[in-house]
């Protein structure tokens, strides 16, 4: 039995893919490897096809026309076979210690035949020499808790996809597809099972190792503004995604507080970059994102406009750059 399955998108990432499928190695039994090579123009897929021969009982590779991350994300999950099911991207790394721990955890949830829907663990940005770890102290440690028993995420802290793991036939049930051939589905990923998640697990260890600082990625900011149409895009996703959001207030209150503190985070960061941009162009794109919201959810409009973080990007251009820089210098986020 394969315990969790790590999926590997792969596109031209043959200079950095084999330490991030190295790092996964150590425990080869308990786990299944899916690398889907996206398109790739470069040694992508040979690299893949060796490692594959090496480790015929771990890895898979898949081989298909580009699709984008999402597409690849799909493909993963539709032929995943371990109880649990991790994204992991090609120029990132994961902590053989953490693994171990992670692979501890959900042999106990097997033995015991008690899976939880969602398991957390910490994820440490890399960038320049420097590492700054995201740990989850509002979340109980150690026990299977839910919506009820969290307390408040801090402003900058949001489940993210180096930190979650989903269980595969929760996934599969609710029917997770991501868009094809866009940037920022990883948002996507996280949000939209979390309205059926039921059970969660936090592991207090540092899992995941989030490479940033590349020129080519798609947080450099400069490829931000570049894709923002993408960005708006999966923005207007996940709102559409929380039509019955409201539904949630009463019966499952931090559910829906931490809901709207994702959303609240995707209106910043799409109108921000639109801001920052400095083109006329973007800043009429920023109204039409409010006006978009306020027309197919008026009451999640008022909520977000007025009475989130989101409210301050409505300021005038360069106080949201001074609060971007130095949000930017504190938290490292790109």
């Amino acid at each position: 039995m394969k315990l969790i399955t790590f999926a590997i998108p792969c596109y031209n990432s043959a200079n950095y893919m084999k330490k991030c499928i190295d790092s996964l190695l150590d425990i080869i039994e308990n786990i299944e490897i899916i690398i889907i090579n996206d398109g790739s123009e470069d040694d992508t897929l040979k690299i893949a096809i060796n490692y594959a021969k090496k480790y015929p009982n771990t890895i898979r590779v898949v081989d298909k026309e580009n699709g984008g991350h999402g597409s690849g994300v799909n493909v993963g999950l539709k032929l995943a076979k371990g109880l649990y099911y991790k994204v992991i991207d090609s120029d990132d790394w994961v902590d053989k210690k953490a693994l171990n721990d992670v692979i501890n955890q959900i042999k106990n949830f097997n033995e015991k035949n008690e899976f939880v829907d969602l398991l957390i663990a910490n994820y440490v940005y890399e960038k320049k020499g420097t590492t700054k770890i995201i740990r989850y102290k509002n979340l109980p440690t150690n026990k299977v808790f839910t919506w009820e028993d969290i307390k408040r995420f801090k402003i900058d802290k949001y489940l993210m996809m180096h930190s979650v793991f989903y269980n595969t036939d929760f996934l599969k049930k609710i029917n997770l597809v991501l868009p094809e051939k866009t940037f920022y589905v990883d948002n996507i990923f996280v949000y939209y099972p979390l309205a059926y998640v039921q059970t969660m697990y936090y592991l207090n260890t540092n899992f995941y190792h989030y490479t940033i600082g590349r020129v080519d990625q798609s947080i450099n900011e400069q490829n931000m503004i570049k894709r923002i149409d993408q960005q708006i895009k999966v923005t207007k996703i996940m709102l559409n995604q929380s039509t019955d959001i409201f539904k949630y207030r009463k019966e499952k209150h931090n559910l829906f507080r931490y809901q709207v503190h994702c959303l609240a985070i995707m209106l910043c960061i799409s109108n921000t970059m639109l801001k920052i941009s400095g083109s006329f162009e973007n800043k009429k794109k920023i109204k039409e994102l409010w006006r978009y919201l306020k027309y197919n959810n008026f009451k999640l409009y008022k909520f977000l406009r007025f009475k989130s973080i989101a409210t301050l990007t409505c300021f005038p251009r360069f106080i949201v750059l001074i609060m971007y820089l130095v949000t930017r210098k504190i938290f490292k986020y790109n």
